[in-house]
């Protein structure tokens, strides 16, 4: 149940009448990260998932883009985002990316210190891309973040 309305189970933007000038610029910048970020789609589902996993976002996790199978994106890609360490299904660009988006939400001061980890993501991401991928898990922590500490919408399952 809601803690600010008695919103749906599967309504997951009913809040944005509480706070409706944030809550439009919050759906720009959600808006933005997946119609105008320039990752490979499989990159950013991966690091999306890795992100509702550790959020504990059900509606996140529920999520899907209606172009993914074009783009690659198969269940496979979400059904094993948690072992993106050892799945094979992924690549290198991909397991980089996990990487980040989970060290980003769990330790994000010592993924700014790992050199190692700048080195190897510097081969997979130009800044450009990186600095997409930063913004998009930055939007997914917070959003995903708001919507399971607030119990909104975690029985929706929206595609985009």
């Amino acid at each position: 149940m809601s803690r600010i309305g008695s919103f749906a189970a599967d309504d997951a933007a009913a809040w944005i009448v509480k706070s409706p000038d944030i809550g439009t610029a919050m759906a720009g910048f959600t808006h933005a990260v997946y119609t105008k970020s320039r990752l490979p789609m499989r990159v950013r589902e991966l690091a999306r998932m890795v992100i509702a996993l550790d959020n504990e976002c059900v509606v996140c996790q529920n999520t899907r883009d209606s172009e993914g199978a074009a783009a690659g994106v198969d269940e496979d890609l979400y059904d094993h985002a948690a072992e993106w360490r050892t799945w094979p299904g992924y690549d290198e660009q991909e397991r980089i990316a996990a990487e980040f988006a989970e060290r980003f939400a769990a330790d994000h001061t010592a993924l700014r210190d790992d050199e190692d980890f700048w080195d190897r993501c510097s081969r997979q991401f130009s800044d450009e891309l990186l600095t997409d991928l930063a913004l998009s898990c930055a939007m997914w922590i917070g959003m995903g973040r708001m919507l399971r500490t607030l119990d909104i919408g975690q029985a929706c399952k929206i595609t985009l």
